[in-house]
Order: structure tokens, then sequence, then C-alpha cells
């Protein structure tokens, strides 16, 4: 069955391939700058504020009291300074990451464009649609997931879903698809944002997802394919130190490249850069981010890119860790860079830019060059005739119950079975299988979906969840109430995570499962996120797969275990010593 099903997907991913191959000529991005708003605003602008129309400041979405000391911040970056935009994050409060909520979303973001001499272009990191960022949105699964679902069409909807919600809430820049081709399994960043490990098929996904996300003309966005020039073959989190591709330019061309190559074909507008160093196309100490020779030469030259070139996060370690900010700030606009995304000081990042243009480092023509990109795509978005959003219309346009439906339908089609000895997956006698969900923290919600879906099915079940956080005292006593087990099922989740540099199973967790493995009974070892994971764990009697740790992954999981669907995904990645590319049984 393995066989069979990776033939399946080879032919069908070729056939994805054929439908969105990219030509070979680039065709050139829609440029502005000639328009009457354009021009009017380029005229007005002095040359500090053309400086501060680059500069991307961020913000978590929250509507703070206009009396806190972060309203006076944001007011004095928008009114005073007059950033260009904003990028949408989340933040931590203690353990828990949050997210925004819709209506506190777009009620800031009205405050912030009405104090705004010239429209703000809004951002955000929307790569699993609108959930990556604010609640209450489409839960999408991770880009790997759509990779083993093998259907260009569902990431065509995910872009068009995810252009419709974050334009109700005021977002107009999507900082997706991820275009890196994730050939490294032990990357610690990129890992399931990317849609898997073949050039032709990531690029199929990522031109997909452009034309949906650009299908409706109601719903204007930018999108970015992002890292360039790829981030799929490092072991380092650029968050924490630059990283290094040790790549020749031919594996570059015929690997890296294609699928930024589809994604300029397909009109994307924006590519974002890597704090990686590339020796084969610039010094081995200078990142992406800061080169000319990958920025200008490669990207502008070479690949006819006449998008916005659009810098990851400034304050990252692979750059804030080498350079202070007004210095980084000026090297990009250097190499080719028009947008500047969170410097760790923007003032000081417009400081040095003005110095630079007064010096002779920069010229102004330069400077207006980027800012006319910038202000073109506000133009192209409609900014210059309405930039506020009708709070009222917002529930009409997320999370609506047939989009809930098919991100649903999406993880379930990407459920993958590498391994499955003597057919243990459809369980036969859940009610004496213990299941254990492994969460990465304590205040995880991870595994919560898992477990309810569980007890609806088998309302007599043991489910038993743990967390990377707990002692081994701990582990060892809840594992004394399995003896009576027959069999097991592992739910052990490993996310993405920024500065966290590894995707692995925390704590003393693999422990807990070695015991398990030991027990000589049956055991189901589902991977909640990183596919890579199970390496370490080959001798579960089966192996699934959801390349994803969202609640809809942990639902479609649940599904499968009791027989109500099929396992239909097949592995976009390879696992070394566990699966080859395009592998998945029924």
């Amino acid at each position: 069955m393995l066989r069979y099903g990776r033939l399946f997907m080879v032919l069908a991913l070729t056939l994805d391939v054929l439908q969105a191959a990219p030509a070979k000529v680039a065709k050139p991005t829609k440029q502005g700058g000639s328009s009457g708003f354009t021009r009017r605003w380029m005229k007005t602008l002095t040359l500090r504020e053309k400086v501060a129309q680059l500069i991307f400041i961020p913000f978590h979405g929250t509507a703070p009291n206009t009396r806190s000391r972060e309203y006076r911040l944001f007011m004095k970056h928008v009114r005073e300074t007059r950033v260009g935009g904003m990028v949408l994050v989340n933040w931590a409060n203690g353990r828990l990451t949050r997210k925004a909520q819709p209506y506190a979303l777009a009620a800031f973001l009205n405050r912030m464009q009405r104090i705004s001499k010239v429209p703000l272009l809004i951002a955000g990191d929307f790569e699993r649609g609108a959930s990556m960022r604010v609640d209450g949105t489409t839960p999408f699964p991770q880009a790997m997931a759509f990779g083993a679902a093998g259907d260009i069409g569902l990431a065509r909807f995910e872009g068009e879903v995810t252009a419709r919600e974050a334009r109700a809430m005021g977002v107009h820049w999507i900082f997706f698809p991820v275009a890196d081709v994730n050939n490294n399994p032990d990357n610690p960043i990129i890992n399931i944002r990317s849609y898997g490990e073949d050039p032709r098929h990531v690029s199929a996904l990522v031109t997909a997802f452009i034309e949906g996300a650009h299908s409706n003309p109601r719903y204007k966005v930018l999108v970015t394919a992002k890292h360039f020039p790829g981030h799929g073959d490092t072991a380092v989190d650029t968050h924490m130190n630059m990283a290094v591709i040790n790549a020749s330019r031919e594996r570059l061309d015929a690997v890296e490249f294609p699928p930024f190559r589809a994604a300029i074909q397909a009109g994307v507008d924006a590519i974002m850069t890597a704090h990686i160093a590339v020796p084969a196309l610039a010094p081995a100490d200078v990142p992406a981010t800061l080169s000319s020779a990958i920025l200008t030469g490669v990207l502008r030259g070479e690949m006819g890119f006449k998008g916005i070139i659009v810098t990851d996060a400034l304050e990252m370690g692979g750059i804030a860790k080498g350079y202070s900010s007004g210095e980084a700030a000026v090297l990009a606009i250097e190499a080719g860079a028009d947008a500047l995304v969170m410097p760790p000081d923007p003032e000081a990042a417009v400081k040095a830019i003005v110095e630079a243009v007064q010096s002779g480092r920069l010229t102004r023509a330069r400077i207006d060059e980027s800012v006319a990109r910038l202000l073109a795509a506000k133009e192209r978005l409609g900014l210059d005739k309405r930039a506020t959003m009708d709070l009222e219309a917002i529930s009409d346009q997320i999370d609506m119950p047939e989009d809930q439906e098919r991100a649903q339908e999406i993880a379930a089609r990407a459920v993958t079975l590498v391994k499955n000895d003597s057919g243990v997956v459809p369980l036969r006698t859940p009610a004496k299988t213990c299941f254990l969900t492994l969460a990465e923290g304590r205040a995880s919600t991870q595994g919560q979906d898992f477990a309810q879906e569980v007890r609806r099915r088998e309302k007599t079940a043991q489910v038993i969840a743990l967390d990377a956080s707990m002692p081994g005292v701990a582990l060892d006593a809840a594992m004394q109430k399995t003896d009576a087990c027959e069999s097991f099922v592992v739910a052990a989740f490993s996310s993405v995570a920024a500065y966290r540099g590894e995707m692995v199973v925390g704590g003393d967790l693999p422990r807990v499962i070695d015991s398990v493995l030991a027990t000589g009974k049956p055991v189901v070892l589902i991977a909640l996120g990183n596919p890579y994971l199970v390496r370490s764990f080959s001798k579960a009697s089966a192996l699934m797969l959801t390349f994803s740790t969202v609640p809809v992954s942990e639902t479609a999981a649940v599904q499968v275990l009791f027989g109500e669907i099929q396992a239909r995904g097949h592995t976009p990645v390879t696992i070394p010593g566990v699966a080859k590319f395009g592998d998945g049984t029924q």
C-alpha cells in the first residue's frame, strides 16, 4: 500500500505542477508611482517622512486605553514619526501566548488610520490563515498539512478565505506563502511552515495560494513569498543566530529558487528576505537581508522581480546580534529592500537612513524608489479612498461555518499513516486503550480537543494529559495507572516556535514514550506537528502524522483512530529511516 500511495501522489503532484509551472520569463508585478495619489504624497512628504514610510512597527491588536503609555507610544510612531505601517504579532501573557480579538483589532486600527497622515499598511504573518494571529477566525492547519493533502485547490481556498478575513479586520498585507523547501529534517524554524521538500510540489501550492488570495477584487490584499533565497536547508533558528546555506549555485537553482520563480510568475506582491548567509551568492558573513548581490543582483536582476522586497524582522538575532538598528536599516536599503520590518529602534533606523542620504551614502532616488512602491501598493488596495473598517460587518466575513467545515476537511485529508503493523489503526478496543497526550508546556491547550473527541466516542476511555514541564516523579505516578491497558495511543505535540532552537519532544517525555514501547503492547504514535520526531520512536506499531498542531488536526487524528475516516495523506517530506516522499497507507 505504501508504494501504490507514493506512485499516486507523485502522479497527482506532477499534474498539479504542470498546471502551475512557471514560464521561463517572469511576469513583472504591476508597479505604481505615476498615479495622482502617489505623486501627491511624494511631493508633500519630507525626506524624513519618506524614510519613515519604509518602517513597519509591531503591535498586538489590543485596544489600549488612550491614556496608557502603550497608546501614547503608538501615537508618537504614527502621528509624529509617521511610520508606513504596522505588523500584527502575538504576545506573551505569563506562560500563555495571546492572540488578537477581531473587534478590538479592527477598532484599534481604525483609530490609527484616522490619526495617520498617510494611510497605514497593516501586515500579519497569516501562515495558517488569520488564525495564526487572531482568535475567532477560520482555523486552518499549517502549510505542510496542505502538502500532505496534495490538492492545490485546498491551498487556493485558503488564499481566498485568508484575504477575506484579513481585509474584514483591517489587515492588508499577508506574510505568506512560505516558499521555503524544507529539505533539512533538523530545521527548527521552517519545518511544518513549509509545504514540503519537493520544489515542484511547493511551487504548485505557492502558486495556488497566491491565485486564491488575489481571486476576489472585493478583498484586495498583498501576498508575500518568503524567505528568499530559501530557508529550508538550515538547522539554525534565525531568531537566535544567522544561519548559513552551504549549497552550490546549481543546487540553489534546482531546489531553493523554483518556488520563488513560480511566485513571481503568479504575480506575488512582495518577497521577504531571510537572515541567512549563502556563500555561493555573497560573502559568508553577510545575511541575504543585507546583501546587494542577493536582493538586487539575483532577485531584481536575474529573476526580474519588480514588487516589494520586505525584510524579515530586523529584531531577530540573525541581524540584531551583528548590527545596530540604524546600520542594519541602512544596509538593508543599500541591498535593495523596500520595507523594514520591526527594527529594534524605529527612531534610530529613520535617523540613520536620513543621515546616510545627507552624507551621500544613499541617494534620494533610492529612497523615492521604495516609497513609490509602497504608496502604489496602498493605492492598489484602495487605502487612498478608505482605510477604516466597518466594525458591524466583521462577523459576516470571518469564521463562516462552511469555512470551518472545509478547514476540518483539509486537516482530515492531511492525516498520514506511514506505518500500521497488523492494522492496529483503526483501534479494535478503544475502551481498553490508554490515550496519552504529550503537550509542550503546562499552560498549553494542546491535547484538550484530542481528549474531548476521544471521550465523546468512548466515555470510559482513559486519557492522561502529560506535559514537558512535569518532573519524572509525576510522570512515573501517571504511568502507574496504565498497567491494565491493552494498547496505547501517544499523541505527541511538537510545534514551531521562535527562540526555541529545536523541535523535539521536551522534558522527560521521551522516556515516557520509551517506557510505553517497552511494554510490548501495540502503540500508535501520533506526531502532531513536527513529522520528523517519529524517527526516534520508529518501533511503534503505527506511526501517524498530522503535519499540524491545531485543534482541527487533533480532531482529524481521532476520526482516523476510530475508523470514521481513512488516512488519505501522503508525506510531502522524507523522514529518514521511516518514510520516503509520497509514502502513505490507508
